[in-house]
């Protein structure tokens, strides 16, 4: 089953991630599709304040892995959309394990490195600043997880 929030600027995209943020736990994964400026960065923004995470986060696109560790869990920000054919040597299944939560933007070009338990949130431009948010829940814990916030 899919849920879908709309999102009407910045602040609400914030404030979802926030309340998702609400229900985490431990090796949570998180996958963000979308195009380029759709809003994936805030989101993990959002995540991430919630978190008590005080570091400014950016996407880590040249980095491809940025760890924070100054919130409630860890949390691992993952871009990999530059990804090519050596994913599998840089050891990104390690993340899903380590007790923190992971939120990967561009997940779709690793799909077969995911969980089959996550959460995956795909953006879609309605305007200049409304965006929908479709959530697609993989797993139980997942399915309360938007039942309980969307």
């Amino acid at each position: 089953m899919n849920y879908k929030y709309t999102s009407k600027d910045e602040m609400d995209t914030l404030e979802i991630a926030q309340n998702i943020e609400s229900e985490k736990f431990p090796n949570m994964v998180i996958c963000l599709n979308g195009e380029l400026g759709s809003g994936k960065t805030v989101f993990v923004k959002g995540f991430a304040q919630a978190l008590g995470i005080e570091e400014n986060v950016t996407s880590p696109t040249f980095n491809i892995v940025k760890e924070y560790d100054s919130g409630e869990l860890p949390l691992y920000h993952m871009d990999v959309y530059r990804l090519e054919e050596n994913k599998d040597k840089i050891g990104i299944e390690e993340y899903f394990t380590k007790g923190g939560v992971t939120i990967i933007e561009w997940a779709d070009t690793i799909e077969d490195m995911l969980p089959s338990e996550r959460l995956d949130i795909t953006f879609k431009f309605v305007d200049e600043n409304t965006r929908v948010l479709v959530f697609t829940p993989h797993g139980k814990i997942y399915e309360d997880v938007c039942s309980s916030v969307l």
